[in-house]
């Protein structure tokens, strides 16, 4: 079943078009506490190598780690919306945000290499309450509209992602346990800054609507639009989280050097997903201008998948990825926040629920290749995958070509 603009709008509060930085003080107070959820994400990603060798772990058994924490976040994205529409977008942030410091604090103090496996997916679990929330709310409380308030939630990820890097290498030069209270201590920042911040009045907003349930999002899915977004994502996620999980493997480079290489990979996603993201729709369309970043970066997979045994090579690919995956998670974001007449809470969490299902299957994978074949298997394997979810929208683009209609940034 597919939907049509005019169903989708009518779903949707009217768009106010004022400007991206004239935003209530909640929108602030969200957008900066994402910043704080996502730079967990990238200050774990310099420690890699030296937990894999301070933990005695293989390669695979260390990627577990993000498929703990994606397998975990794609089947609480199921349980968000029925969360949230009973705690309103304030409390389930900030219940979000608590079990992220818990287990963060908590992996800091493991010793093995299953117990942090574990509790990854604790983290993953709020870290699921957090993002889905997050999203609908910037979304909901915007006063500049929804494409506006998306490209406000990508820019708070890629700041995320792009300092997080850096201050996970500073702290992981000290100890692989450094990053992960690091998390718990900016987690605490971001309670304290939600709590101020936000105005009480807000907090019950979602409280208003009618409760969700857990079958809501299975719902969603019959709407053949959103599926294919969905599963679209789970396949270009493979590539995805073949970079961020494997690549560190392969790049030679200590703690401080693999921070600063995330660093110019998270600047540049966020760079292209606030400007240059709304150019490309304006000019070539959302499912265009999507296909292109997808093909480019399966494309970069292969190179990388080619020239493995070249650091240089890899670090480049790397930097230049950011700008790639900053355009195509804007554009993706965007469009399935209009794909389909249901509540955006709930289109986040079964789009949510199948890409992280791909993120989840991923890291393990790319690991597991290369200990039964060699390096470059993982990124040519991880290409392939970003191709062939360019082949599926391309086949289903009758049922997504309603999305164009709904201008981004305009």
């Amino acid at each position: 079943m597919s939907s049509t603009p005019q169903s989708i709008a009518s779903t949707s509060k009217p768009e106010v078009q004022s400007s991206l930085l004239t935003q209530p003080k909640s929108v602030w107070a969200v957008f900066f506490a994402s910043i704080i959820a996502f730079m967990g994400l990238g200050l774990v990603d310099p420690i890699l190598p030296a937990i894999a060798e301070q933990l005695h772990a293989t390669h695979s058994q260390v990627t577990l780690l993000f498929t703990s924490y994606n397998a975990v976040m794609a089947v609480a994205m199921l349980i968000t919306g029925m969360i949230s529409s009973r705690l309103g977008i304030k409390w389930t942030l900030l219940s979000g945000i608590v079990i992220i410091a818990v287990f963060s604090a908590l992996g800091g103090f493991s010793n093995g290499i299953w117990t942090l496996v574990s509790l990854r997916g604790g983290w993953g679990l709020g870290n699921a309450l957090f993002v889905a929330t997050a999203l609908s709310a910037i979304v909901s409380l915007s006063n500049s509209g929804t494409a506006k308030a998306i490209i406000l939630y990508e820019a708070a990820i890629g700041l995320g992602i792009s300092v997080g890097p850096l201050l996970g290498g500073w702290l992981g030069a000290m100890s692989w346990r450094g990053p992960f209270l690091g998390v718990a201590v900016l987690m605490v920042v971001a309670f304290i800054g939600l709590i101020l911040l936000m105005p009480k009045s807000q907090q019950n907003q979602q409280s208003n609507q009618a409760k969700t349930s857990i079958l809501d999002p299975f719902r969603a899915l019959k709407h053949r639009s959103l599926l294919v977004f969905g599963i679209a994502a789970a396949l270009y996620n493979f590539g995805f989280f073949t970079l961020l999980a494997y690549a560190p493997f392969v790049m030679g480079l200590d703690e401080h050097g693999l921070g600063f290489v995330f660093l110019g990979w998270g600047i540049l996603l966020a760079i292209t997903s606030v400007f240059m993201a709304p150019e490309l729709q304006a000019r070539f369309g959302t499912i265009k201008s999507m296909c292109a970043m997808l093909v480019l970066f399966g494309i970069l997979l292969f190179v990388m998948g080619t020239w493995t045994s070249s650091h240089a090579v890899i670090i480049t690919c790397v930097i230049a990825a950011g700008a790639l995956l900053g355009n195509n998670n804007t554009l993706i974001t965007t469009a399935v926040m209009n794909a389909a007449p249901v509540q955006r809470s709930t289109a986040s969490a079964a789009y949510s629920f199948l890409r992280f299902i791909g993120g989840a299957i991923a890291p393990f994978m790319a690991g597991k290749l290369a200990e039964i074949y060699n390096p470059s298997v993982p990124f040519i394997v991880g290409g392939s995958f970003v191709i062939i979810s360019v082949l599926f929208l391309l086949l289903n683009k009758k049922h997504i070509n309603h999305v164009d209609d709904v201008e981004l940034g305009h």
